[in-house]
């Protein structure tokens, strides 16, 4: 059976040893099916609105530079009764930003959610400022939920005449409870008789386990894996209850998860995450460190006396080549997780050169996992 990933953070190849040495060896709890899976149905669905924030001090949009929020305002003052087009304004107390938030399964009307608003024109804070009645749209243009509060920026920002102070983004902030759900989704996950259980990780072993484990459970075929991603549940005749009481009973069930073979690259910060199942088999690996020094020393030149010459620099560089030949060093065929990183370690290698040292192992055909790089 495999284990999940072991996360490494290389800093050393010493500091990768220390750590894997008591994961290498541990056994990995079994995982609830709960923790997973996603069942069919019970999901968020994302909300988006455009609104206005007021009472900003002096931080909010250029109307000459921002005409949607000028027209925005005008709308909005107009539906007040209060007529101000053609007008000129010179405020700087409005923001125009966009307004997000999920609306949770199963949410019923009159439930309050926190929304999240992010500057659209040049505003430089919304701190302090409040996000006037905002309707909130799902996918299919409907109204689910309407947004109203005091906005709490998620940074501050302070300037004087020669220093500007800026802390986090003063453009983005939260509305605490904000958001009112004004309309609910239509699904009855009690009235279903079958629901698939999508696996967050996909893998053909793994979703057979699931399928075992609540027949098992149940006593008769009742969940059949599809395909890597999904196990399909259908609620057996003779059951006491509701597809509601049924996965109730699933969910608590436990199997053991199964992953391929895989190393995580990340180039640009070195980190390496290596997964328990990676084998590789006996190689012989060879690598030289080239470091190359360059030097300026210029040197000032003096005329001799009475020559009529002129004080020159004359450009003095120096290049100094070291190369650090290494002899062919083996890495013998692991069998576990700590017999690699033990092999590595022996190269007396940067986890730079870790990096391109596994990519050459991979395109030899030695190592027996896939490369991701990120």
């Amino acid at each position: 059976m495999s284990q999940p990933l072991v996360r490494i953070a290389l800093t050393g190849l010493l500091a990768l040893s220390a750590v894997l040495a008591p994961l290498a060896s541990a056994q990995a709890a079994p995982a609830r099916i709960k923790d997973i899976v996603d069942i069919e149905g019970i999901r968020d669905n994302q909300l988006v609105g455009y609104g206005l924030v007021v009472g900003l001090n002096g931080t909010g949009d250029g109307l000459n530079n921002s005409p949607f929020t000028r027209q925005s305002l005008v709308a909005m003052l107009e539906r007040m009764g209060v007529n101000t087009r053609g007008e000129s304004m010179r405020t700087a107390n409005v923001a125009a930003v966009m307004v997000t938030t999920n609306l949770p399964p199963f949410a019923t009307q009159g439930t309050r959610v926190d929304v999240n608003v992010s500057a659209l024109g040049d505003a430089s804070s919304l701190q302090g400022g409040t996000l006037l009645v905002t309707p909130l749209l799902g996918a299919d243009g409907e109204v689910y939920a309407i947004a109203q509060g005091q906005v709490i920026a998620n940074g501050f920002s302070a300037e004087g005449d020669a220093a500007t102070v800026i802390s986090g983004v003063p453009t983005t902030g939260t509305v605490s409870s904000g958001g009112l759900v004004e309309r609910e989704i239509n699904f009855s996950l009690a009235a279903q008789n079958s629901l698939r259980l999508a696996l967050k990780n996909p893998d053909l072993t793994t979703a057979r386990r699931i399928a075992l484990a609540i027949n098992d459970l149940i006593g008769m075929p009742a969940a059949i894996p599809a395909d890597p991603a999904t196990v399909r549940l259908t609620l057996p005749h003779n059951f006491n209850g509701n597809i509601v009481d049924l996965l109730t009973d699933v969910e608590q069930l436990v199997v053991q998860t199964d992953q391929a073979a895989r190393i995580v690259i990340n180039e640009n910060s070195g980190i390496i995450v290596i997964g328990r199942d990676v084998r590789v088999s006996a190689v012989a690996i060879a690598h030289a460190n080239l470091t190359i020094t360059i030097a300026e020393n210029p040197q000032v030149v003096q005329p001799e006396p009475f020559s009529l010459g002129e004080t020159a620099v004359e450009p003095n560089t120096q290049i100094d080549v070291l190369s650090d030949e290494r002899q062919l060093a083996v890495v013998p065929e692991s069998i576990s997780l700590q017999e690699l990183v033990d092999g590595l370690n022996a190269l007396g290698i940067s986890p730079r050169d870790l990096i391109a040292i596994l990519q050459a192992i991979k395109a030899s055909g030695a190592l027996q996992a896939e490369i991701e790089v990120i």
